[in-house]
């Protein structure tokens, strides 16, 4: 299996998710069936709410360049980061290294094929650098008012169990529902409350579509396990 390197800390919590997701996508007999991960846990990466948001922070820019030269001198074969918003610079990223990157945003994209109208769940900063602009040329929507979004994201940063997001979420769903199709879970503080999200609620998370990316790189002969 090739070694796959985590851009993570961008939450800690989202970072620990996918690693449980990439377990637990795998049919695993023993320790050494499971895919390998250079995980760099650094939650010293610059805020991207400051940056792209605020516009009071430094660019994240340096750090993540940093850490993929770690991840590479480490071992790692390939590049994968847990966060939607840090995407934006995914070409700045992609210059300091001649890993492949597994973009988590381009396999989202083809997970949308056919899904119709797509209402994103996600940091405003995703809207305000129309980063999914070119990942989804059709019709989607996000919410009217940023504001219950982001106190999601940022109680989660804050230590918030997702049980205290999960209400919010579902009212922030439903609204989208009433003008698309489908939702995207398209923030990874989000990703730990989606699967609280009621059944009649249409959803995909991204965080599920990396996961999908990193078992097919590492492992292209493992067949995922079904989601649970």
């Amino acid at each position: 299996m090739r070694p796959i390197g985590i851009l993570g800390g961008m939450g800690p919590q989202a970072t620990v998710l996918l690693m449980q997701k990439v377990i637990d996508a795998v049919p695993a007999q023993d320790d050494a069936d499971h895919i390998p991960l250079i995980v760099h846990q650094n939650p010293a990466v610059p805020s991207r709410i400051k940056a792209l948001i605020d516009g009071t922070g430094p660019s994240p820019v340096p750090v993540l360049r940093r850490m993929v030269r770690d991840l590479e001198s480490a071992g790692a074969q390939a590049l994968a980061m847990p966060c939607n918003t840090a995407h934006v610079y995914t070409a700045e990223i992609c210059g300091a290294t001649e890993l492949p990157f597994l973009d988590m945003l381009a396999a989202t994209a083809l997970a949308l094929v056919d899904k119709g109208r797509i209402g994103i769940l996600a940091s405003p900063a995703t809207r305000l650098t129309g980063i999914f602009d070119s990942y989804l040329p059709g019709s989607h929507h996000t919410p009217e008012d940023d504001g219950p979004v982001l106190e999601m994201i940022r109680a989660v940063k804050a230590g918030a169990p997702a049980s205290r997001i999960a209400a919010p979420l579902e009212q922030e769903a439903q609204r989208l529902l009433e003008q698309c199709d489908h939702i995207l879970i398209a923030c990874t503080e989000l990703s730990l409350a989606a699967p609280q999200l009621s059944e009649e609620i249409p959803w995909t998370d991204s965080l599920d579509c990396l996961t999908a990316q990193i078992v097919d790189f590492a492992a292209p002969k493992v067949r995922m396990k079904a989601a649970q």
